[in-house]
C-alpha cells in the first residue's frame, strides 16, 4: 500500500467507522468484537496497491449517494466491506473465501439465513464472471466498479496500482491479459447498470478505457 494511499486511509477512519455501524444496524445484527479491526488488517496487507483501505473508502463514499435505492441496504454495505476481504493476486478464489467469511460473519452476527444468504450471493457478484441479477447486486457491482469512471488522474492511479499487484506477471502477459479485460467492459452496451451510476460516469468510463488501450498498445 503507497504512503499517499495509506494517508487517504487514516483520514477515512471515522468515515469508515460509520459506514461500518450504519451497516450493521441496516442489517439488525451485531458483529463480533473485533471484526472491524480484521477486515481494516487485510485491507491493510502489503502485497495490496489497489484492493485496499483507499479502495473500500471511494466504495462507501460511492455507495453512500445511492443508498436509498438498495433494497435491503445493509447486506449491501455489509457486503462492500468484505467484498475484498480476501485478496491474493495468484488465487482465484478470493471472492469465494470472502464471501463464505462475510455468510459466517452475519450468521454469528445475528442475522437470518436467508439475509447472510443474500449477502453471500452479493459479494459473489463482485467476480465480475457474469451480469449482475438482483438490483443490490447490480448497485455493488456498479459501486465496485466505479473506479472505472474516475477523474482521469485517479483513473491513471488506479491503473498504476493494478500493475503492481501483478508485477510478478511477465509485462508482455499482464499487457494482454489487461486489454482483455479492458476491452470486455468497454464492448457492453453500457458498463453501468444502474441509472444513477450510468449517468454519472459511464461517459468517463469509455474516455478512461479507451485511454487506457491505447496506452497498452504501444
Amino acid at each position: 500500500m503507497c504512503a499517499q494511499a495509506r494517508v487517504l486511509a487514516m483520514h477515512s477512519t471515522p468515515r469508515l467507522r460509520q459506514s461500518w455501524q450504519r451497516a450493521w444496524a441496516a442489517l439488525g445484527a451485531t458483529p463480533e468484537a473485533g471484526l472491524f479491526e480484521r477486515l481494516v488488517a487485510c485491507y491493510n496487507e502489503p502485497h495490496r496497491s489497489y484492493h485496499t483501505l483507499q479502495h473500500l473508502a471511494e466504495c462507501i463514499e460511492r455507495l453512500a449517494v445511492s443508498l436509498e435505492t438498495a433494497e435491503q441496504p445493509g447486506e449491501v454495505e455489509v457486503a462492500l466491506w468484505f467484498h475484498d476481504a480476501i485478496y491474493a493476486v495468484r488465487r482465484h478464489d478470493n471472492e469465494q473465501q470472502s464471501a463464505n467469511w462475510a455468510k459466517a460473519a452475519c450468521l454469528a452476527g445475528g442475522a437470518s439465513s436467508e439475509a447472510a444468504g443474500r449477502v453471500f450471493d452479493l459479494v459473489m457478484a463482485t467476480r465480475h464472471s457474469a451480469l449482475p441479477e438482483t438490483p443490490d447486486e447490480r448497485l455493488l457491482v456498479d459501486v465496485d466498479l466505479s473506479i472505472l469512471g474516475a477523474a482521469p488522474a485517479r483513473f491513471d492511479e488506479y491503473e498504476r496500482q493494478v500493475e503492481e499487484e501483478y508485477a510478478w506477471v511477465p509485462r508482455w502477459l499482464f499487457r494482454r491479459k489487461r486489454r482483455a479485460v479492458l476491452r470486455e467492459f468497454l464492448d457492453r452496451s453500457t458498463i453501468f447498470t444502474t441509472e444513477r451510476v450510468r449517468e454519472h460516469l459511464e461517459a468517463r468510463a469509455r474516455e478512461n478505457l479507451q485511454r487506457s488501450l491505447a496506452r497498452l498498445a504501444d
